[in-house]
């Protein structure tokens, strides 16, 4: 199998992989691929404390899958897709390699 050449750093990947593992976050990237959002909206739908949500925008931020910004005095968020499709590709890269083991069991 050849070695796969990843364009982001191992860390970089950690940091999606690991924003990614919560679902409380995998929640809000949901809300974002539908537009940007005020921190308020996006914390409305969950039981929890705005600075909890706001603990786990970082995260998101950190790993560049949103980014956030001030309008006036509100605070916004917006969906980084790129960071997305990152990780995307190194997932591509190992369904390949099953599919093409399953394929050979197939046979």
């Amino acid at each position: 199998m050849v070695k796969y050449e990843n364009r982001l750093k191992d860390s970089e990947l950690d940091l999606i992989f690991s924003a990614l593992a919560d679902s409380t976050r995998r929640q809000l990237l949901d809300k974002l691929s539908q537009g940007e959002a005020q921190v308020m909206e996006l914390a409305e739908p969950f039981e929890m404390s705005l600075a909890a949500v706001s603990k786990h925008l970082s995260v998101l931020e950190k790993a560049g899958l949103i980014k956030r910004f001030k309008d006036g005095r509100m605070r916004r968020c917006q969906l980084q897709a790129e960071s997305l499709a990152s990780a995307s590709e190194w997932i591509d890269h190992y369904r390949k390699y099953w599919q093409s083991q399953l394929d050979s069991l197939a046979d």
